[in-house]
């Protein structure tokens, strides 16, 4: 899908809205180049009008020797010849003015038929992963984990990756970042036997560093009207066109959570070094258990990981028979990174909780055969948690 490179999330939504379904948009050259690095069939890149003339020739003349066949268009608010001349002395294939829509359209898809005709076939589509964050209890940090997970697993733009706010009554994912939606879950309602990407991508809310978000309601009401089928629906759409998809359940084996972890491929269960929560954590993998979900594909993860309270990661361990994957340290700096709207990943991303989702976020990658993220805690001295990849066994 074509990638949109603009200063200016709203130009990029305006681009998004003429652009085949699934384009995706980053902000800055940085990100631009991760994008590219794991994208060896992008057929596209559509340079936005605030990219200044110079950093986009200088942008489309690399493209040219290092990836010849993908496209370089472009969008300008108005240009001359001398724009012109130097775009095409620098291999741009088409120069449009973003006023002009048709245009735009017009260019990518030329640009999709050059690639289909030197490389013998269409392009190829994304079939992404389900990961879904779950604690059967409430205050763990599972909205902070599923934020900050979600937002390295985007790796600054290097990623598609989605983020589904399923606490429908009260779910947090917005507000924890700062996103004002004009659009929710909520009106999917009635909508099982007709959604599809288009539908669903009216609305996600992007966030500005390269994540889209699908929120929760603002009222606790529509929890109740929401059904099983649409979940399903929802996230195997999504997945289609993601390379992620991060889930944020609510604290129960509701009908909805049970829909979610019965479409995940990875689940990560969060736990806080207190006995109340272990209890019920400990009954909770029990259960997921007893209905054969995401065996040999769980992630337990201990929040606030502090030996001060007197229990360990191997008390632990031994408490839930299963090992502990991540620890995230206690930090005030990730509460006050939360209440502030920029998650600790994006406001200090040398913390050691930073670190540590990071860390999360490359065993889940790995765990699903995604080499690429690149796992930076180990400079810390901190120990990889890393599984073996595993056959996957699906109902």
């Amino acid at each position: 899908m074509p990638v949109i490179i603009d200063h200016d999330p709203e130009v990029i939504g305006q681009l998004t809205a003429v652009l085949p379904l699934g384009s995706h948009g980053v902000t800055s050259s940085e990100k631009l180049d991760a994008w590219l690095t794991h994208r060896p069939d992008e057929y596209a890149v559509v340079l936005g009008p605030n990219i200044p003339l110079d950093t986009a020739i200088e942008i489309s003349e690399s493209l040219r020797y290092t990836r010849p066949s993908t496209s370089v268009i472009l969008v300008r608010n108005d240009f001359d010849t001398d724009v012109l001349y130097r775009s095409m002395q620098a291999g741009c294939r088409d120069v449009v003015r973003v006023s002009d829509e048709v245009g735009v359209t017009e260019a990518v898809a030329r640009a999709q038929q050059l690639w289909t005709a030197l490389h013998g076939g269409s392009t190829g589509t994304t079939q992404g992963h389900i990961i879904t964050v779950f604690s059967p209890k409430g205050g763990v940090g599972k909205t902070t984990t599923a934020v900050n997970v979600a937002l390295a697993l985007a790796d600054h733009g290097a990623r598609k990756v989605c983020l589904v706010d399923l606490d429908l009554a009260f779910g947090d994912v917005a507000i924890t970042m700062q996103l004002f939606p004009a659009h929710t879950i909520e009106e999917a309602i009635g909508a099982e036997d007709l959604l599809d990407f288009s539908m669903v991508e009216g609305l996600l809310t992007r966030h500005e560093d390269s994540l889209m978000v699908l929120a929760a309601p603002s009222g606790p009401d529509a929890r109740d009207r929401v059904s099983a089928s649409l979940i399903s629906r929802v996230l195997r759409t999504l997945k289609r066109e993601f390379d992620y998809v991060v889930v944020d359940t609510c604290p129960s084996f509701d009908e909805l959570t049970l829909q979610a972890l019965d479409e995940t491929d990875e689940c990560v269960i969060l736990a806080t070094l207190d006995v109340p929560t272990l209890k019920n954590v400990k009954v909770a993998i029990e259960t997921l258990d007893l209905l054969n979900i995401a065996i040999d594909h769980r992630h337990l993860v201990l929040n606030r990981a502090d030996d001060a309270v007197g229990l360990d990661d191997s008390k632990v361990e031994q408490i839930l028979s299963m090992p502990v994957s991540v620890p995230i340290p206690t930090s005030v700096e990730v509460a006050a990174a939360t209440n502030s709207g920029t998650p600790i990943v994006i406001s200090n991303p040398n913390h050691p909780a930073s670190r540590a989702f990071r860390q999360l976020a490359t065993t889940l990658s790995t765990e699903l055969g995604d080499d690429h993220l690149t796992d930076d805690a180990g400079a810390s001295g901190q120990t990889s948690h890393t599984p073996k990849r595993r056959l996957r066994m699906r109902k």
